[in-house]
């Protein structure tokens, strides 16, 4: 197979093609009469001719890439994400390992290799998305969207990590337990570090009292695992289901974050994690199908930066990414940085080193994943008079550059979030349509989902404009591609 350059528009498109075939003649009729041979003749022997191979065909396309379906809603997002003049953005895919005049693999490859064998119904599993980040998606907006268009399209698998409690007394309930009592939570964003170290959720919450309990609604999962902190002198932990005990931990008291795994009985409803005595620490509950589709965990901790991500524990790092096997690690950093940078409590040099830092440790952690990092949105001096006049703030532009820079850097693709809402003065058309909470840091209601359709929009354009590997290799750079032309191919 080769690739044939098509001019469109003044853009170049990349098309795969086969060369070369068989061509067999073959008789057709009745066999001839049997004849009396002639008398042989003398025959002049020539050297024979060096045979020549004969390439064989490449097989069809297993499928093409294509957009997914995409909700309802897609169109109306899509609308007001115009009427809020945020124009969108391409993701930075950069070549990891170049072969020839294409690229063997991308920062994203792994991801969306996994996206392949889901359309294509060869997936064995679930395919998992871990998202880190700050208050932006703490409370599991903004990410919901990427997860509910994923899902839409390619079957969800489960809800993944929960908490047993919410991070504060306010808020949804939406990614933790749907009841609970006797818990006090910790973050990782907390101004002094707590005593304890962190798994990936970035929270741990600590039994207040004996018979502390959380409960959890189920939908239909078939398996489950309960992140634990060995606490010395805390006691056990019980996992039950409408009063069937499935699984108690068995605490040495030796400080290390444990797993333990449970079957969850065919149509339960209810789950329950239950402190036998007060200091049990939980990190987190896993609840999961063990058929094909999304997993999107959302590991958002209020004021979280890169360098607090350094709270959580290697062990923990390890084990636990281990056992989410992530095709994709998904970062949304940059807003809290930029703050600091203002405030004075941090430089840009110390900026790049601590991203680098997360980069590296997390990708080690999970060195078949794919990687991501989205930059800040817009952001504006604040609250007060300063504030009222919306006026940028001013190390917001370097943030983005050096979070740019970094990433691409250390193998990871990356997302411009800053342009893709409108760059300068964005925040203040968000902040005019009613988007904005009055800190003008967090957006509300339909701007989230402006910002979540953003990032979705982007990676799946990128999935599809992505040649796909021929053979291992694939074009180095993608083509753009537009409606009417034709989507990249797939090979297995």
């Amino acid at each position: 197979m080769t690739h044939l350059e098509v001019g469109r528009g003044g853009r170049r498109t990349w098309f795969p093609v086969l060369l070369g075939g068989l061509l067999t003649a073959c008789d057709i009729g009745s066999p001839p009469r049997a004849t009396t041979p002639p008398p042989a003749l003398p025959v002049r022997t020539e050297p024979a001719a060096p045979s020549v191979p004969v390439p064989t065909p490449e097989p069809e396309p297993a499928f093409r890439r294509v957009m997914p379906p995409r909700p309802e809603r897609t169109g109306a997002v899509q609308a007001q994400a115009e009427k809020l003049g945020a124009p969108g953005a391409r993701v930075e895919d950069p070549c990891l390992v170049p072969a020839g005049n294409g690229c063997a693999r991308t920062a994203l490859t792994p991801f969306f290799t996994s996206l392949d064998a889901l359309a294509s119904g060869t997936a064995s599993g679930p395919v998992v998305i871990e998202a880190f980040g700050n208050s932006l998606i703490a409370g599991d907006r903004i990410v919901d969207v990427l997860r509910d268009d994923l899902s839409a399209a390619y079957g969800s698998a489960g809800r993944g990590v929960l908490l047993v409690d919410r991070m504060a007394p306010y808020g949804g309930r939406g990614r933790t337990s749907a009841s609970s009592s006797g818990w006090q939570p910790r973050t990782l964003g907390e101004l002094r570090a707590p005593p304890l170290p962190f798994g990936i959720t970035g929270v741990y919450h600590v039994a207040t009292r004996a018979k502390a309990r959380s409960r959890f609604k189920l939908e239909g999962e078939s398996r489950g695992t309960l992140w634990w902190l060995d606490v010395p002198e805390a006691g056990a932990l019980t996992v039950m289901s409408e009063g069937q005990v499935l699984a108690r931990t068995e605490p040495v008291g030796d400080g290390t974050s444990r797993a333990t795994h449970f079957e969850l009985p065919e149509g339960a409803r209810t789950l329950d994690v239950v402190a036998e005595r007060q200091g049990a620490v939980v990190q987190g509950v896993v609840l999961q199908h063990a058929r094909p589709g999304i997993v999107l965990d959302t590991l958002g901790v209020p004021s979280s930066d890169a360098a607090l991500y350094a709270r959580v524990d290697d062990a923990a790092l390890a084990s636990q990414l281990a056992e989410r096997a992530p095709r994709l690690l998904l970062f949304f950093l940059g807003g809290n940085e930029s703050k600091r940078i203002e405030w004075k409590r941090l430089d840009m040099e110390k900026l790049r080193a601590d991203l680098r830092a997360l980069l590296r440790r997390m990708r080690e952690a999970a060195p078949e994943s794919a990687c991501m990092l989205v930059g800040p949105m817009d952001a504006v001096r604040g609250p007060g008079a300063k504030a009222q006049a919306l006026t940028q703030r001013p190390s917001l532009e370097a943030v983005n550059a050096a979070e740019r820079e970094v990433a691409l850097a250390e193998g990871c693709a990356f997302f411009d979030f800053y342009a893709a809402m409108g760059g300068k003065g964005a925040l203040a058309r968000f902040h005019a349509a009613g988007f904005m909470h009055d800190d003008l840091v967090h957006p509300r209601g339909a701007g989230l989902d402006v910002l979540g359709h953003l990032v979705t929009d982007a990676l799946l354009r990128a999935y599809v404009e992505t040649p796909p590997p021929a053979r291992g290799v694939a074009a180095l750079t993608p083509a753009k591609v537009d409606a009417d032309e034709p989507t990249a191919e797939v090979t297995p």
